[in-house]
């Protein structure tokens, strides 16, 4: 089974095909991706509109580009999958009009797939694919979130943000550096050279006895801690907050992954999504890893952030264990809003 997986549910647009056959380990056969964090970098963050016509415009070119590198032809093609939601309403659009267009002409079947179950099961193209069950630490733009998964659509919520997601408190929390956009990696690179014990800042929610996390706290202790530095701190001023907020985060989402495998008895832990590539978390819970004989899965680098592999995979897997209806019509919908758990086995509409 050859699938052609679409994403554009935010500013990356990303085509891929992947095969998955039986039981067997499924494999990439070439992906693409184009970000368009250069035109939203002037605007401090993502212009809904500017998105979706930039989605447009990269599409197909992707898709040539996608075909050529694996040397499939179209027709080749058995199954079609595109992001069906969350994400920005007119992004998502572009990518359910291309997919069930390319599905109308080929006579293929179209699957709409969310785009966080995506990440979900995007470790399973990495070298050290896991196995059911596990829990997830989905940490993906706006979203965190543990989840305890038993198999595709197999999905129950431990704890989610219940204000800003880890990926929003690194965006934010760089703008407050003047690091501009996208924050995240910018602030990472700059707390390479600061001290994480420099700057005492809070840890929200850490020992609340739950699995829920919030971020709007330290983004605002961030900033009072900045501006208390006055009109020109330093250099090292400056990489000395960023090691602290990135400590801070990572202090919180490690304690909370490491006390959901504690409460879920499991052993494993899938971490998805563009916040699981940062390296200190990687690091952090590689070591709790060998200190408690748990197994952690990530996907590869160039999976961790929005791109098609993963819609085309979770797509083929859902087809596989026959858990996927396409429509016959090839009418569609998207999905802005559309909460995780809620996608069971048989994937309702939300």
């Amino acid at each position: 089974m050859v699938v052609l997986g679409i994403e554009s549910s935010c500013d990356e647009t990303g085509v891929a095909l992947v095969t998955y056959q039986g039981m067997e380990t499924p494999r990439l056969l070439a992906h693409a991706l184009h970000s368009q964090a250069d035109m939203h970098r002037d605007y401090g963050g993502v212009v809904p509109e500017l998105a979706s016509r930039d989605h447009i415009r990269r599409l197909l070119p992707l898709l040539q580009q996608v075909l050529a590198q694996a040397q499939v032809a179209l027709d080749r093609v058995d199954a079609i999958a595109f992001t069906r939601g969350p994400g920005l309403a007119g992004a998502l659009l572009v990518g359910a009009a291309c997919a069930n267009a390319l599905g109308a002409a080929l006579q293929r079947p179209v699957i709409g797939v969310h785009h966080l179950e995506g990440h979900l099961m995007s470790p399973f193209l990495s070298n050290d694919p896991p196995h059911f069950p596990f829990v997830a630490l989905l940490v993906s733009g706006g979203h965190t979130q543990l989840m305890r998964v038993d198999g595709v659509g197999r999905y129950e919520l431990l704890g989610e943000s219940v204000d800003d997601a880890a990926g929003e408190a690194f965006d934010k929390s760089a703008k407050v550096l003047g690091l501009g956009y996208p924050g995240g990696p910018a602030l990472s690179a700059l707390a390479s050279g600061g001290r994480a014990d420099a700057f005492a800042l809070p840890r929200p929610l850490l020992h609340s006895g739950n699995l829920d996390f919030s971020f709007a706290g330290l983004k605002t202790a961030v900033w009072t801690q900045h501006r208390k530095l006055g009109a020109c701190p330093t250099r090292q001023q400056l990489a000395d907050l960023a090691a602290s907020t990135q400590a801070a985060i990572v202090d919180v989402l490690v304690h909370k992954s490491l006390r959901a495998l504690h409460d879920a008895g499991l052993q494993r832990l899938v971490v998805a999504g563009g916040v699981g590539a940062n390296a200190l978390l990687r690091s952090r819970l590689d070591a709790a890893a060998a200190q408690r004989r748990m197994r952690v899965h990530y996907p590869e680098p160039a999976l961790c952030t929005d791109n098609g592999a993963m819609i085309a995979l979770a797509a083929a897997m859902r087809l596989q264990r026959g858990l996927a209806t396409p429509p016959q019509d090839y009418a569609f919908d998207v999905a802005p809003r559309w909460a995780l758990e809620t996608v069971s086995a048989a994937a309702p509409a939300p």
